[in-house]
Order: C-alpha cells, then structure tokens, then sequence
C-alpha cells in the first residue's frame, strides 16, 4: 500500500496513541507486559511466526535472513494473509507500529512483517 507507515519497535516504548495503531504482532506476550500496560491496538496473533521458527530463529543475527524468507512463506497462509491484509488496512489512516518484546527489533517478525507491508 503506498503511502502506509508501517515500523517495529519495542513494546517498551511510549506511542502516541492519536496517530498510531499499536498492533502486537508475535504469538507470544513477555512475562509481566499486561494488553492494558503495552496499550495495544489489535494483537495479531495470526500473522505471527511459527513457534518452531521462532524457536530456531532464536534471535540469531546471522539466521535472520533466512528467517525473513521462512517467516514470509508462513505468511503465504490464507489465514495469515487474510489477517496481513487486515494490518494493510489499518495503514488506511494512521501510522501502524508492530510491537514486539526482543531486545532487538530490527531482527524481529515486526521488522520482517513492517518490510513487507510497505511494499
């Protein structure tokens, strides 16, 4: 979708909540991090990783390439594609931040999904 502002961060952050759509976008919530306290939008557990990549993945750097392109054939699912198509149209109007709980959101399946909904 042209023109959609899609990014990850970590869920520890503060957003502003009249411009952006804070949508959760693993399977899985950090210990303590209650759906009230992360102010979330949508928890997309749909467009969520596989458990046995995630667990495979594990954060490794150098596995994240591959990760990307595993996580982006999961996506390929009707029912992930339905709900990646949901997090399109939220796009409509405000910006969209995938929130995720890694130290390292850059090598997350926020950052893999927000590559793939801006293009």
């Amino acid at each position: 979708m042209p023109g959609a502002t899609f990014r990850a961060r970590r869920c520890i952050r503060s957003r502003s909540r009249a411009t952006v759509a804070g949508c959760w976008s693993t399977g899985v919530r950090p210990r303590g991090l209650t759906k009230a306290r992360a102010a979330l939008d949508e928890w997309c557990k749909d467009v969520a990783p596989s458990a046995e990549l995630r667990k495979w993945c594990g954060h490794d750097p150098g596995r994240f390439k591959q990760f990307g392109r595993r996580y982006q054939a999961e996506l390929k699912c009707p029912q992930r594609a339905e709900a990646l198509a949901h997090l399109r149209g939220l796009a409509k109007d405000r910006q969209v931040t995938l929130l995720t709980a890694t130290r390292e959101p850059q090598i997350s399946e926020a950052a893999v999904l927000a590559g793939l909904l801006r293009s």
